[in-house]
């Protein structure tokens, strides 16, 4: 606890805060302004709101995300590594992955910022332009808490990279290339879309049940495989120094 008090002190000054604030609102603007443009084309087709709002526009939003995610934990560990913060934290009596986890929480507490303006836009898209029934938030919840699941393993790996590069501009640009290969990997391939910037691109909504909780489990093996990875890079970066 006392770790994520100190991590928010810290970025009290930067623009992280305004960061995922900005990322969400630009990512809840892309379904309404797609309806907005194209909503007599669209609303011709008659299939339920949520599976349909989410295939034509959830792409988009979810490489926002990512590229948020990505963002963000560059600029964590620019602060510690710019002021020679993480040779000052080895002095202290606490260990180093704590300093790991404040950060994994306060950026998963951060996400769901532009998740939840990006579920307030989903909905508004619905109640506007189509005719919606008594289940539209529990699928709207399912939907994004979801998402919000897929997304701990891109907060973990990024945040890792960008523990494991002291160059901020080397960890930003190995998270956008990961994004970028994500988007060229075959989303049929089970074992290729379990890539932690792979999965942001699932969606619950156009998925049966079986194949959701095969997704959780495998973002959940995913985290725990990162974790021990972070103390790993902990014993490797201590015999180097």
């Amino acid at each position: 606890m006392k770790s994520i008090f100190l991590e928010w002190k810290k970025i009290r000054r930067t623009g992280f805060f305004p960061l995922f604030l900005g990322g969400g609102i630009v990512a809840g603007a892309v379904p309404i302004i797609h309806m907005a443009v194209r909503s007599k084309v669209y609303l011709i087709e008659q299939t339920p709101p949520i599976p349909f709002l989410f295939y034509e526009n959830w792409q988009m939003m979810a490489m926002v995300n990512m590229l948020l995610v990505v963002t963000g934990s560059s600029l964590l560990y620019h602060l510690e590594y710019d002021h020679y913060a993480m040779e000052k934290w080895k002095s202290l009596p606490m260990r180093e992955s704590s300093i790991f986890f404040g950060k994994v929480i306060l950026t998963i507490s951060m996400s769901t910022l532009p998740l939840g303006m990006e579920a307030g836009a989903i909905a508004f898209c619905s109640y506007h332009w189509f005719e919606v029934g008594s289940s539209l938030l529990k699928e709207l919840w399912k939907s994004f808490a979801y998402a919000f699941l897929l997304m701990i393993p891109c907060i973990l790996l990024s945040l890792l990279l960008s523990e494991a590069c002291k160059n901020m501009w080397v960890s930003l640009g190995i998270g956008v290339i990961c994004l970028f290969t994500a988007t060229m990997l075959p989303t049929n391939n089970f074992l290729l879309s379990l890539f932690p910037f792979a999965t942001n691109f699932q969606m619950a909504a156009s998925m049966d049940r079986t194949k959701i909780i095969y997704y959780i489990y495998g973002s959940a093996l995913e985290s725990l495989i990162l974790v021990l990875a972070e103390f790993l890079l902990i014993k490797v970066r201590r015999s180097f120094t």
